[in-house]
């Protein structure tokens, strides 16, 4: 019996509900997965979609081929939902969902973990929440010594070294260390989680044009270049450094399984320019699946029907496949 997924909640006043039950009616027979939350909240998001909702008391109850509404096993919130505001004494609700999720996911009941947007600083308001976001917090859960952030698309997939940082910390920021072990935890993501026997795995320069031969920047020779060259001597594929604005049109990607890149926007852009609605944020190095929509909690739209459910539609797809990779039943591919 292969597991369902378990999805989180995330922050109630925003759009993740109402994206959950709408993935629900699209996805019934096809994914087997359950939300994590409030019953009577995710009851109150349904009538207003006519979209039902069923509680669950186990995970095991849930089946991708029943269709009587979007199974939800129970975790209730302290206070009423106002669609749109959000609420720090829900916070500390929020946190034990995600926490529990994981529980749920490493003691194998269920097959990956999706998370709904989540607001920080109604977190930190209300529950002291001392994370930057999902993936520390997540990283914190399963020990992972460094948690890599994917974003990935069909046609694309793509990982920043260094994130939320301003971009005048990024050359300080930016190691030898660091830039290795992301490309470890990459290059075993696209093994375990991808079934990708041999990544090829491109990594771009900090630099325009990738430094020009040290004219724009010494980073790539001194800094990227020797971290390529020790890894390529262990037998990783790598390319690079390249230059990033010629590393992502259709026949560069074609030679490539992920793109490393040093920086938030260097990564992001190109991958929301290709496909903003179907990206999914996948965190590598962790003990289990994790993915999420690659967006936010969209409280400007929050309970007036308006939600694209598409990117947690391709999350959820993309977790189950990470599952089933993980557990040996995916597809094997060459590279």
């Amino acid at each position: 019996m292969i597991p369902p997924i378990v999805l989180t909640q995330g922050d109630p006043a925003g759009i993740g509900g109402e994206i959950a039950l709408k993935a629900w009616a699209q996805l019934a027979g096809e994914i087997d997965f359950f939300l994590l939350g409030d019953p009577d909240h995710m009851t109150e998001v349904g009538r207003g979609l006519g979209l039902p909702v069923r509680p669950i008391a186990m995970p095991g109850e849930t089946r991708a081929d029943l269709p009587d509404g979007l199974p939800v096993l129970p975790h209730p919130l302290p206070r009423p939902v106002t669609p749109g505001e959000p609420d720090p004494a829900n916070a500390g609700a929020v946190i034990e969902i995600i926490a529990r999720s994981v529980e749920l996911t490493r003691r194998g009941e269920t097959l990956a973990v999706c998370t709904n947007p989540i607001n920080k600083k109604a977190l930190r308001d209300g529950a002291n929440f001392a994370f930057p976001g999902h993936t520390e917090f997540l990283a914190s859960l399963s020990g992972a010594p460094l948690p890599v952030m994917m974003l990935a698309a069909p046609a694309l997939r793509v990982v920043p070294v260094t994130i939320h940082i301003p971009l005048a910390d990024v050359s300080r920021t930016l190691t030898g260390d660091l830039l290795e072990q992301t490309l470890r935890v990459t290059w075993q993501g696209l093994r375990r989680d991808f079934g990708i026997a041999r990544p090829r795995i491109a990594v771009a320069g900090l630099n325009p044009h990738a430094g020009e031969g040290g004219a724009m920047g010494a980073e790539e020779i001194e800094l990227i270049a020797p971290v390529l060259d020790r890894l390529r001597a262990e037998g990783m594929d790598l390319s690079g450094p390249r230059s990033a604005d010629t590393l992502f049109h259709p026949a560069a990607r074609a030679n490539y399984d992920a793109a490393v890149c040093m920086y938030h926007d260097q990564a992001l852009i190109p991958l929301k320019t290709l496909d903003f609605d179907g990206g999914v944020n996948v965190t590598l190095g962790l003990d289990f699946v994790r993915a999420s929509p690659d967006h936010g909690t969209a409280y400007d739209i929050a309970g007036q029907n308006r939600a694209n459910p598409s990117s947690l539609v391709a999350a959820l797809r993309l977790a189950r496949e990470m599952g089933l990779s993980r557990m040996g039943l995916g597809p094997a591919r060459p590279a």
